[in-house]
């Protein structure tokens, strides 16, 4: 467990924590329920995980509502994330003045008075420079008691220098994994800041569990990968399942993010009890601490000279 420093210790973040995009949402032809969504985040917090992240387009709210009905009794004990920006109804409006409503939503369907954490949900540049009064009305709110901590969610090394420039950022979650590793250089900045640092699309959408092949097909956001995307993830994924001498990565993939004392909880997206014990047995395996170097030159040689698009 670690503090979460804009919480100012009164509870603790598990290094693993639960990414809920896939809470009430439909993959594969298969719908969650309700019921099967709460069992799963019961099981979670069980299992000692007490960091849970949605938003209020998860689903058109439905996470959100199955995270308020699972944690009702215990959410004292646990911490939730939330955004603002993408909204319940599928739009996107980052309108500050919807702020405050937005807000009260998750409230409501989270059945809590307060929310540890709100951030802003991929915003743009000129939010991320405080030419709009976004960070202004996070504050207000958080002076409020709705809210007690706020910060961004972010994808490039350009936005995190960005967000770095403002001093009222308590939580940052950021794009990082094997295969997306250029933010790792502002890692001692955002440990020095004491900033509570949510690392998203830890297995790169899928292919860093070592089971995605260039062959096959997707029907959801998956689908903006090109053939030539798919072949090169293919690749570097044989290459790592080399590197590693094992065929199954989530280990390996998760226990290099785990590796960054920067790095305060990582959010899997967990649709099922075996990814859940999966991700479990995950944050046991000791890590080797010679494959951290190995990881990182495969990056700097085989993908830095071209990124992969996300």
């Amino acid at each position: 467990m670690i503090k979460n420093p804009y919480l100012k210790g009164k509870k603790a973040i598990s290094r693993l924590g639960f990414g809920a995009w896939p809470l009430g949402n439909t993959a594969h032809g298969q719908t969650m329920s309700e019921t099967e969504g709460i069992s799963l985040v019961r099981a979670a917090y069980d299992a000692g995980v007490t960091f849970y992240d949605t938003a209020p387009n998860y689903a058109n709210g439905r996470s959100e509502t199955i995270l308020g009905h699972a944690l009702k009794g215990i959410r004292d004990h646990v911490v939730i994330n939330t955004k603002f920006g993408h909204h319940s109804d599928g739009s996107i409006d980052f309108n500050e003045t919807r702020l405050r409503a937005s807000v009260e939503g998750s409230l409501t369907r989270l059945q809590t008075s307060y929310i540890d954490s709100v951030i802003l949900h991929n915003p743009d540049q000129a939010i991320l420079e405080g030419k709009t009064g976004h960070f202004d009305e996070l504050a207000r709110l958080k002076t409020a008691g709705r809210i007690l901590g706020y910060g961004v969610s972010i994808d490039s090394p350009a936005e995190l220098k960005l967000a770095l420039r403002r001093d009222d950022i308590e939580v940052i979650e950021l794009l990082f994994n094997v295969f997306s590793q250029a933010p790792r250089t502002m890692f001692e900045e955002v440990k020095k800041r004491n900033i509570s640092l949510i690392i998203k699309v830890p297995l790169d959408s899928g292919w860093l569990t070592g089971k995605y092949h260039k062959d096959m097909t997707f029907t959801d956001i998956r689908s903006r990968w090109t053939q030539h995307d798919k072949c090169r993830r293919h690749n570097l994924v044989e290459k790592m399942k080399t590197l590693t001498q094992d065929d199954a990565l989530v280990k390996y993939a998760l226990g290099f993010i785990w590796s960054y004392d920067a790095i305060t909880t990582v959010i899997p997206g967990i649709r099922t009890s075996h990814q859940l014990k999966e991700h479990l047995h995950a944050e046991a395996f000791p890590f080797p601490c010679e494959l951290k170097q190995a990881l990182e030159t495969f990056y700097e040689t085989d993908i830095k000279p071209a990124p992969l698009p996300w």
